[in-house]
């Protein structure tokens, strides 16, 4: 019997990535997951995937969650589908980088739409669903919270992942008459769709790397086995803390 079995298991943003890798996991756990994407046909490429292992995968077409009718839309699908929540895993976001003295206030504020709001909307609408019999809530933040940097313009995205870490800390707190847990996890570098240019160009890849004491990027299902970990019953006493998984950055 899988560590999730007869769980239902929001996910966000499950084209790839993280999200792909969570998917498969979950399900691989025995989760029944119900996923989005902007991207609908990668999307549906992970349904695909899984399905051809006899797992149990559905999923909304493209879905804005920094939207709020978007985020409402897609809790009402899930709950259409498999008619309750056990996990809500909001891992889906996009930022835009800048120096503050030169970011645009679009910039700032899309950055903080699809980091911040696109973690509350979600959460908001599937509260009540979760508080029936109970569930957690798996938040994905980053080191950036934790940190400054001179060189990156990381400063709209630290502040909304700071801003999901307090969140998640108050949803624990608020959780607790519901049996609702809520953790977040902090990933350094990982290896995604996302920061692979990066990482193959020699220049930032060494820039990337000089500060992670065991020398690599994390693999997407490194951070995944930490969600599973929270989301499961394994994890009944964890709720309102921040779990960093990042090869040791933090602690230089």
């Amino acid at each position: 019997m899988g560590r999730l079995e007869g769980k239902v298991a929001l996910i966000s943003g499950t084209g790839g990535g993280q999200g792909r890798a969570a998917a498969l996991r979950f399900a691989r756990e025995g989760a029944k997951v119900f996923g989005c994407d902007l991207n609908a046909a990668a999307q549906q490429e992970t349904i695909a995937l899984l399905r051809d292992e006899g797992l149990d995968m559905a999923g909304a077409g493209s879905v804005d969650l920094g939207d709020p009718q978007g985020a409402q839309a897609w809790i009402e699908d899930a709950l259409a589908t498999y008619g309750r929540i056990d996990i809500l895993y909001n891992n889906a976001s996009a930022a835009r980088f800048g120096p503050i003295g030169e970011m645009s206030v679009d910039d700032w504020r899309y950055t903080l739409r699809n980091e911040l709001d696109i973690v509350f909307y979600p959460t908001r609408f599937a509260w009540h669903h979760l508080a029936v019999q109970g569930g957690v809530i798996v938040n994905i933040s980053s080191v950036a919270a934790w940190g400054a940097s001179a060189a990156t313009g990381i400063g709209a995205h630290s502040a909304a992942k700071a801003g999901v870490i307090a969140l998640t800390r108050q949803l624990a707190v608020e959780g607790v008459k519901h049996r609702i847990r809520a953790v977040s996890i902090s990933p350094g570098v990982v290896v995604t769709p996302g920061t692979k240019p990066f990482l193959d160009n020699p220049a930032t890849r060494s820039m990337l790397l000089a500060g992670i004491p065991m020398e690599r990027a994390g693999e997407a299902e490194e951070i995944v086995a930490t969600a599973l970990f929270v989301a499961s019953d394994e994890a009944s006493y964890i709720t309102g803390t921040d779990i960093v998984v990042d090869g040791g950055m933090l602690a230089l």
